[in-house]
């Protein structure tokens, strides 16, 4: 089978382009070869149609990539096109960014009115909304794939898709690269290199895009809410990344929040942290979240986040409020060493449910159903 999947820029700390990699071998596996239309990549590139027009402006950049990309497609031939981006031109949409209308409405919750004003003046919202309308109108939409019920129902709710074109399948996670192994490969160094004694419960905060994420929420929070002595490290590239640093000074807690930028490989903060922790306002599905879990640390996510789904609360983490500090403040509070490595294991148990194969079993047999022409198969 040939699978032809859009992506617009390949960005290495992003979610929906792991997301990608992925797949890609697992699909291999499952007999599927896939194809990469692409503005920017990184990989193999006889693998990869590049379709990068002239641009100014993001607006102008996701108009000329989608004329490209449809462009493109009329001249060759795949027997299905599933894009990551909001385009009408595809038989398969992959939901990885959510819902843009829902997320707006939770950003207009937490801002001032102000800003709130501004969002709504903002014509890039504007054509990402319109984008997101002719695409869940598209004739030639088959199916979409959301990686959580949450995004399901918001595009069900929404945009009033049909129930069988909606199938959820859940993000994988390799599970040898990411396992509890991690504390004991990393801990030692990483915390030496932080200045961070063993016994300290220490967090971890994954994640690109500080406002969305909700690192300033977590830091207004941290030093009410952790443990007493509580180190948290945050990993993940942002351009407000000095105003968060002065925050923490401002809280007085600059010297147990350690910003570690953008990592190649965030495998040995996994091993040094016990506990993970992303108060986003509003996530899909994100992937550290599931990589945590396989590394044996307990959750801490917000309702608002696809991965709450795999949350037993208490059991393997913990669900809070994205609207509600104090929520965060408990769930915070409400961990130490002990229970921190005990829900972890249940994290763990609860993550190799969701290996990489398992999701490319799932979307093997929804390319093969589509392919067949029947499109209504539930799996």
């Amino acid at each position: 089978m040939q699978l032809a999947l859009v992506r617009q820029r390949y960005n290495a700390y992003g979610g929906a382009e792991r997301f990608i990699e992925r797949a890609m071998g697992a699909l291999a596996v499952q007999g599927v070869s896939v194809t990469l239309l692409a503005r920017e990549w990184v990989g193999d590139p006889s693998k990869v149609i590049r379709c990068d027009p002239f641009h100014v402006g993001r607006l102008w950049r996701d108009w000329s990539f989608e004329r490209a990309v449809c462009g493109e497609l009329a001249r060759r031939s795949f027997d299905l096109v599933q894009s990551h981006e909001r385009i009408a031109c595809c038989d398969v949409y992959r939901a990885g960014d959510g819902v843009h209308a829902q997320w707006l409405d939770n950003r207009r919750t937490a801002l001032g009115a102000l800003y709130r004003l501004g969002l709504a003046l903002n014509p890039y919202h504007r054509y990402v909304l319109a984008a997101e309308r002719r695409l869940f109108a598209s004739p030639r939409l088959r199916a979409v794939i959301c990686n959580s019920r949450m995004v399901k129902n918001e595009i069900r709710g929404r945009f009033g898709l049909a129930e069988e074109k909606l199938h959820v399948i859940y993000n994988g996670v390799d599970l040898e690269t990411f396992h509890p192994r991690l504390r004991q490969a990393h801990r030692a160094r990483a915390r030496a290199q932080l200045g961070i004694p063993d016994d300290v419960l220490t967090y971890v905060f994954v994640g690109s895009g500080f406002e969305r994420k909700g690192v300033f929420r977590l830091l207004r929070v941290f030093p009410r809410g952790a443990v007493a002595g509580a180190h948290l490290i945050v990993v993940g590239k942002d351009r407000a990344e000095a105003r968060a640093m002065a925050q923490a000074g401002a809280l007085d807690i600059a010297g147990r929040v350690h910003f570690l930028g953008a990592q190649d490989d965030v495998r040995a903060w996994y091993g040094a942290a016990d506990v993970f922790v992303l108060p986003t306002l509003y996530d899909p599905f994100p992937n550290a979240a599931l990589e945590a879990m396989a590394c044996g640390l307990p959750a801490i996510v917000t309702a608002q986040c696809g991965a709450a789904e795999l949350v037993e609360q208490g059991s393997n983490g913990i669900v809070c409020d994205a609207f509600d500090e104090e929520s965060l403040a408990a769930a915070l509070g409400g961990l130490d060493s002990a229970r921190a490595r005990d829900m972890g294991a249940r994290a763990r148990e609860t993550a190799e449910r969701f290996g990489l194969d398992a999701m490319a079993q799932k979307l093997a047999a929804l390319y093969r159903d589509l392919a067949r022409g029947s499109g209504g198969q539930r799996l």
